[in-house]
């Protein structure tokens, strides 16, 4: 699938010294090195299920994995970035029931509107952008691989649901009770993953489950609902996790750097990406470490689709908010930490661009001064760490506001911006 369209990113004349980039693992609890194996870098990060608009707390999961891309590449570091996009899945098929829509219709409007934002915020494009109607053949040839090792098994579709032309009535679940690694990703307690696991997609009333966490492999066509060739399985069309499972696995191979999204995919998706691709090709074959957004928040409470309470980029942007704002003020919050958007984060970001620019106007592009090299040197600093973005936002407010006070001012520091905060001053 085409992805949307990517910026120049400066290369900046001051040599990288070499310090990696530390991030917080969720698997392991612990901040630890990522990229840099052979001088290459492989991120994995989950799209979106394109039923509705790009909300801020998707903008802020993408332009912190942005962050992480354009640090590696200022390191020198060969990136490769993988993306899905969840083109077929039940939410997806209920929105568009709602509005009268053709499925295939809404997917396509909403991943064209996502791509609008993505360019507006100046986020990378994925190296290669997968639908996971796109990934179906290699889902299949790994769930018929699940089916035949006996870590898979069948299970008739319950009575009353009528099954399509072509379709076995028989959907498969991995038993996750062959599967030593599972829970190693989220740390969480069967308890915990049971008190979310029907809201995020799964189905633990399913009755004849081995166990009701096991994850939906492949379902069985049903009349009136998409379905693909599946081979010996067939038709039908695959679970949620797996299509994550194969495309990281085709397109990053095994032991990738990072697999990245928001703290709401730690369990189950992210659980069952991995124990899934364990259960296919050993426990070290999926992602070193495993990188979490954390959610942003409207009046209290979470910001989804599903509570509606959405702050969207789209409407933004049509208010006439300067794209580099709206950036801005997602850097300056520290993606491991909770917060609630505000029009006061959005002014603080508005004035701080002002700010900037006044200074980059003042910049002579040719220039390096003794204070340019410092605010990169802090720059690069602050980003290792974690993904200090907020430290970095504060190191260019103290080179702009030393040029404000007259002190010259290097064309180096806009240029920095740019290449690793991707805003344009």
């Amino acid at each position: 699938m085409m992805t949307w369209s990517t910026t120049d990113i400066p290369r900046l004349p001051i040599d990288h010294d070499g310090t990696p980039v530390r991030v917080h693992d969720t698997a392991s609890g612990d901040l630890v090195p990522v990229g840099g194996q052979d001088g290459t870098a492989r991120l994995y990060v989950c799209g979106i299920t394109p039923y509705d608009a790009t909300h801020l707390g998707h903008a802020a999961t993408y332009v912190t994995f942005d962050v992480l891309q354009r640090a590696w590449r200022d390191a020198g570091l060969a990136v490769t970035y993988v993306q899905n996009v969840t083109d077929v899945d039940e939410p997806l098929l209920e929105r568009a029931e709602r509005d009268g829509l053709d499925w295939r219709e809404l997917a396509s409007r909403e991943i064209s509107l996502f791509f609008e934002d993505m360019e507006a915020l100046r986020v990378l494009p994925p190296d290669h952008y997968i639908g996971a109607v796109e990934g179906i053949p290699d889902d299949v040839s790994a769930v018929e691989r699940l089916l035949e090792d006996g870590t898979a098994y069948l299970l008739p579709v319950p009575e009353g649901e009528q099954v399509a032309e072509g379709a076995s009535g028989q959907d498969v679940y991995l038993d996750l009770s062959t599967q030593p690694s599972f829970g190693a990703v989220s740390g969480w307690t069967r308890e915990q993953m049971m008190e979310v696991f029907a809201d995020r997609g799964g189905d633990p009333g399913r009755a004849g489950k081995r166990d009701p966490l096991d994850p939906l492999l492949w379902r069985s066509g049903r009349e009136g609902e998409p379905h693909w060739d599946g081979g010996s399985l067939g038709q039908g069309r695959p679970g949620w996790h797996i299509e994550c499972s194969t495309i990281a696995q085709r397109y990053l191979g095994p032991g990738f750097d990072v697999q990245g999204g928001g703290t709401d995919l730690v369990f189950p998706h992210h659980e069952m990406s991995a124990v899934q691709a364990a259960a296919l090709c050993g426990d070290d074959c999926f992602a070193r470490a495993y990188v979490h957004q954390a959610m942003v928040g409207l009046d209290g409470e979470k910001m989804s689709k599903s509570k509606g309470n959405l702050v969207l980029v789209s409407k933004l942007r049509a208010a006439g908010v300067d794209p580099m704002v709206i950036r801005l003020a997602l850097l300056s919050q520290h993606y491991r930490s909770e917060w609630q958007w505000t029009d006061q984060i959005l002014r603080e970001a508005d004035d701080r661009l002002e700010l900037w620019r006044r200074a980059s106007d003042m910049a002579a592009n040719e220039s390096v001064t003794d204070l340019g090299r410092d605010t990169v040197r802090r720059l690069r600093e602050r980003l290792a760490d974690d993904l200090d973005t907020p430290g970095a936002l504060d190191a260019v407010d103290d080179w702009a506001t030393t040029v404000a006070a007259g002190e010259p001012a290097s064309g180096l520091v806009p240029q920095a911006v740019d290449a690793l905060l991707g805003v344009q001053l």
